[in-house]
């Protein structure tokens, strides 16, 4: 766990780009930093501390302002030492005491409403190309595949791959959630309901389920194939249902999750009349400053796991936009080859049945992608946030080059 809050990494970052001769402005450091289109919003937001950056970014924003990480590190956590110095010295007069309070109470829920903002902005830029290209490459996928007869059933992981790698590698899920797809296609190509017929949203679910809760070669789910729960597969997600089923998906339950953030400022609500009142005796001060304090440390405890969040739901787009452009592109490219229906799988011929087996990759690469469980993020133990973070790296950089290698 950081050794520093976010509010510290903040001020520090702000005061260094300021301290550039010539002063150096938001839109340059993402500029410099690599953050692409919206940079600026985003370093504003790294300065209000509403958000930290992860290791990559961290190490990008150190090199634009001609530091190492380390550094800024060590600047966070002695400005986050100083900072909680300064609050735990109280005011002697009952009056400033009332004043801080309300202050760090209109803080508090100026700093939910901006974290409930954040999350619904990227959840619903997640959903949007999310959707692209669910219906731009695999559904088109799945439709091309069903046309195409006697396609042979697809290799599992073996029972020695899995246990000789005791935790299940991103490259083995990814296998494992490949393999599902094909055979629900091979179901579907045999008569069976699941295909596009169905229609959009009913056929993603039944593939995706078919991929995420089949069985392996060892008889066990593939749903239990992704090591450590911040990648486990699954579509038991808050926020009305998955997209498959037509509901708000993975980040439609990140942003009811929200509520778990807010909890503090409902708390504080029960005793919100003491904020409005002119006069508080000390008995009553006690009582809301002791609120408020709770509400901080668990706006605090659930920073880190809020910031992984975000940073999924940031990163995680890029790779799905790239599968609705490159990929439908490369699919089309593939359709236009294939021979007339009613086609079979020899009819494929060598190199169109390698372009099969590298389109079921990219599927189950946009999988494993989509169905990260970013919402036991911010439900985590902070002790258990570092392997989370670590296992969702690791999915999203195989997918990004797996996926890229191929279209």
């Amino acid at each position: 766990m950081s050794d520093f809050s976010a509010e510290a990494m903040g001020l520090v970052i702000r005061e260094h780009r300021q301290a550039q001769r010539p002063s150096m402005t938001q839109d340059e450091l993402a500029r410099r930093a690599e953050y692409g289109k919206g940079g600026a919003v985003s370093i504003s937001r790294i300065e209000s501390g509403l958000i930290s950056p992860g290791e990559h970014r961290l190490a990008a924003i150190a090199l634009a302002l001609q530091m190492t990480p380390e550094q800024l590190k060590q600047e966070a956590e002695d400005r986050t030492r100083s900072l909680a110095r300064q609050r735990g010295q109280r005011p002697v007069k009952l009056r400033d005491q009332v004043a801080e309070t309300k202050r760090r109470h209109a803080e508090i829920n100026e700093k939910v409403a901006q974290r409930s903002k954040i999350t619904q902005e990227y959840g619903e830029a997640f959903n949007r190309v999310h959707d692209a290209a669910r219906d731009g490459f695999f559904l088109r996928f799945v439709e091309l595949a069903e046309s195409i007869s006697g396609a042979p059933e697809p290799e599992r992981p073996s029972e020695e791959k899995i246990e000789s790698t005791g935790e299940i590698p991103t490259a083995i899920r990814i296998e494992a959630m490949s393999a599902g797809i094909a055979n629900a296609i091979r179901g579907a190509a045999a008569g069976g309901a699941t295909g596009v017929a169905v229609g959009g949203a009913a056929a993603y679910g039944a593939f995706t389920a078919a991929a995420l809760f089949g069985t392996a070669s060892t008889g066990a789910a593939i749903s239990t194939l992704s090591g450590v729960a911040a990648t486990n597969a699954t579509l038991a997600v808050l926020g009305g249902g998955t997209l498959a089923a037509g509901g708000a998906g993975m980040a439609g339950g990140t942003l009811l999750l929200t509520g778990m953030v807010a909890a503090p400022a409902a708390a504080l609500a029960a005793a919100g009349f003491y904020v409005l009142r002119q006069r508080r005796n000390k008995k009553e001060e006690e009582r809301l400053r002791t609120e408020v304090e709770a509400a901080e440390a668990a706006l605090d405890q659930s920073q880190q796991g809020f910031d992984t969040m975000i940073d999924v739901l940031h990163r995680a787009p890029d790779i799905m936009e790239y599968v609705s452009v490159h990929g439908t592109h490369a699919l089309e490219k593939w359709r236009v080859s294939l021979p007339p229906e009613p086609r079979d799988w020899e009819s494929l011929g060598h190199e169109g049945q390698e372009r099969y087996k590298e389109f079921l990759t990219v599927a189950g690469c946009l999988l494993a992608v989509s169905t990260i469980n970013v919402s036991a993020l911010l439900t985590a133990k902070p002790d258990a946030l570092p392997e989370m973070d670590k296992a969702i790296d690791e999915t999203l950089r195989y997918a990004d080059k797996t996926i890229k290698s191929i279209v």
